[in-house]
């Protein structure tokens, strides 16, 4: 299986997203993923404006945050060719009907519930987020085990790859984790060893907060750990 390993825009708090659209810019890339996880309706289309006129010319993926239209997926699709898009868990976060026309290329992410398999079957599949499930197996291992026999019998349409630290905090929603949006050295990817290749999807997308640079030199790093499991 070829895959194709992606760096991201990201919109999270401690993440600059005009200043990433500059640095693509800079360095000449034509494609990229995109997480408008934290923007408001507003916000995204100075988003879309940015990114056409800037030197992007192809987002194979998108993470839907729940108060995006079916039109903003329409736009994603027709003008940069977005062929995969994610979206968390209902019992997290209610999803539009809207979106339904394109449920086959929406895949489901794992964040703090075990995945619920009629959902699944809705949509296209699984949004494997290895720093979630590597998060599980530290400190949730029911939710860990219960997620591992879902994946085994499940398609997985793209990951999200973040850090995993020595040091827990605490995130947003009140949770302890291991998991961070931003990374300091590489070999905080090295947790990524522990998972089979199989659980490698075709696509896989960098969910840091990191420069552009810096996501590009994890790239190399990730492609590298997957070479060694061939």
């Amino acid at each position: 299986m070829r895959r194709k390993i992606l760096p991201s825009i990201t919109t999270t708090e401690g993440s600059d997203w005009r200043e990433k659209i500059r640095e693509i810019n800079e360095l000449g890339l034509q494609e990229v993923a995109i997480f408008p996880t934290c923007l408001q309706e507003e916000q995204r289309r100075e988003l879309y404006r940015l990114l056409k006129n800037s030197k992007v010319k192809n987002i194979p993926y998108c993470h839907l945050r729940n108060d995006m239209k079916a039109g903003e997926l329409e736009y994603l699709v027709k003008n940069y060719n977005t062929r995969v898009f994610s979206v968390h868990m209902r019992v997290e976060y209610p999803t539009f009907h809207d979106w339904l026309k394109r449920k086959k290329i929406i895949y489901i992410e794992n964040v703090y519930h075990p995945f619920d398999e009629k959902e699944l079957m809705e949509f296209g599949g699984i949004c494997l987020d290895f720093s979630h499930l590597e998060n599980d197996r530290i400190l949730a291992r029911e939710n860990f085990k219960r997620n591992i026999k879902v994946i085994e019998k499940n398609f997985i349409g793209v990951n999200h790859i973040s850090s995993i630290k020595k040091v827990s905090q605490i995130d947003n929603m009140g949770y302890t984790c291991y998991a961070y949006h931003v990374f300091d050295n590489l070999s905080e990817f090295d947790y990524l060893k522990k998972y089979p290749l199989s659980y490698f999807s075709p696509l896989i997308i960098i969910e840091v907060e990191n420069s552009i640079k810096e996501q590009l030199m994890a790239k190399d790093y990730i492609a590298n750990l997957l070479k060694e499991k061939k």
